[in-house]
């Protein structure tokens, strides 16, 4: 259930920051265009190429701005409400003009996390947030404004650079709960492939650790398209299913003759299962509105109840081409009940990462 948190109408909303992906600033920025125009505000795109963040700026302080929802969108990895920004910090005390700033604002947080932009230029940043984070606690403590609980309102200082810090919230229930908004996984020794880091990031993104139990099971079988060399394969035996990895190319590592793993070496476009199965995986590498159409078919014909996939995106247009993409599920599955999310992952690339749900009539 979403947590609902009350900010004082004094507080000043001025827009949006999103973190993204490098490169997909265009994207995260139209995407948050359109929900701020969708609401009614008089909002600007601030979105520099390569810069991995984005900024709805409005016209004036708007309210309206808390209801865009972080889980409608596909592009941004982290979603603040911006309250204020200060420029031009003096290198010798940059702590008595921020927390200035903060006791003129009427506000109480939970916890606070210094950020930056995951790029390159923005790495050197992060020894500097450490260091000037652990002055800042006790200091924001005193000044009444870190009050606690952490599970609250999170202060988030997005350093630009050494002189310039947006100041923004993260919202209980319309956020990530990680740093930067990315998952640290940790490449596991058995798995035969680094895109097994995929399946278990949307695991834990589009479902929670209750969810998980209860969708993963050993009595469940699977079927993972484009299965070769068996990355997403082992997420699912690791949680008990049995699957059937249809490739034409050979499976490798652990994976190889498991025996929860049955290895057809078929086309993945024609291949079809002798019985319903509970989840279809696919991470093929193929137009993106034919890997919509084939998993939209599979849900709509009853072969798969659950399906996590991905869809490679193209140089340009990839809006447009999203939207084409869930136009095509959306039709396949008319009359179907059903739950349609994606998200680009941290561990995606020119891709992002769509989880589809057959829903039952009174979840419609």
């Amino acid at each position: 259930m979403r947590r609902t948190v009350s900010l004082s109408s004094e507080l000043p909303i001025t827009g949006l920051l999103a973190y993204c992906r490098a490169g997909f600033e265009a994207e995260c920025g139209e995407e948050l265009l359109q929900a701020g125009l969708k609401l009614g505000c008089q909002v600007s795109v601030e979105a520099e190429a390569g810069s991995g963040f984005v900024r709805l700026c409005s016209v004036r302080p708007d309210r309206r701005l808390q209801q865009v929802q972080w889980a409608d969108l596909i592009f941004a990895r982290q979603l603040l409400l911006e309250v204020g920004e200060l420029t031009g910090l003096p290198e010798r005390d940059r702590l008595t003009p921020l927390l200035t700033a903060l006791q003129g604002l009427p506000l109480k947080v939970g916890s606070v996390w210094l950020e930056t932009a995951d790029t390159n230029e923005a790495k050197e940043l992060s020894g500097f947030c450490r260091r000037f984070g652990d002055k800042l606690a006790p200091a924001l403590q005193q000044a009444g404004v870190l009050v606690g609980p952490e599970d609250g309102v999170r202060l988030v200082l997005f350093w630009r650079n050494h002189g310039q810090v947006h100041l923004a919230l993260a919202m209980p229930g319309n956020r990530s709960e990680w740093p930067q908004g990315i998952p640290r996984l940790r490449m596991p020794f058995e798995a035969p492939s680094r895109s097994t880091l995929k399946l278990a990031e949307a695991i834990q993104v589009f479902m929670s650790a209750e969810e998980e139990q209860q969708r993963f099971k050993s009595s469940m079988r699977a079927v993972d398209l484009g299965a070769a060399p068996g990355g997403w394969t082992w997420q699912l035996i690791t949680r008990g299913l049995k699957v059937l990895a249809v490739d034409n190319g050979p499976l490798k590592g652990n994976v190889q003759g498991h025996p929860q793993v049955r290895h057809f070496r078929q086309d993945g476009f024609r291949f079809r299962p002798d019985q319903p199965v509970d989840w279809l995986v696919c991470d093929m590498v193929e137009q993106p509105v034919r890997v919509a159409r084939l998993m939209a078919d599979w849900l709509a014909d009853g072969l798969a109840r659950e399906a996590i996939f991905n869809l490679k995106l193209p140089m340009k247009k990839r809006l447009a081409e999203v939207e084409r993409c869930f136009d095509e599920i959306r039709e396949r599955l008319s009359g179907v009940p059903h739950q349609l999310e994606a998200r680009q992952l941290y561990h995606d690339r020119e891709e992002i990462t769509v989880y589809l749900r057959r829903l039952s009539s009174r979840k419609r």
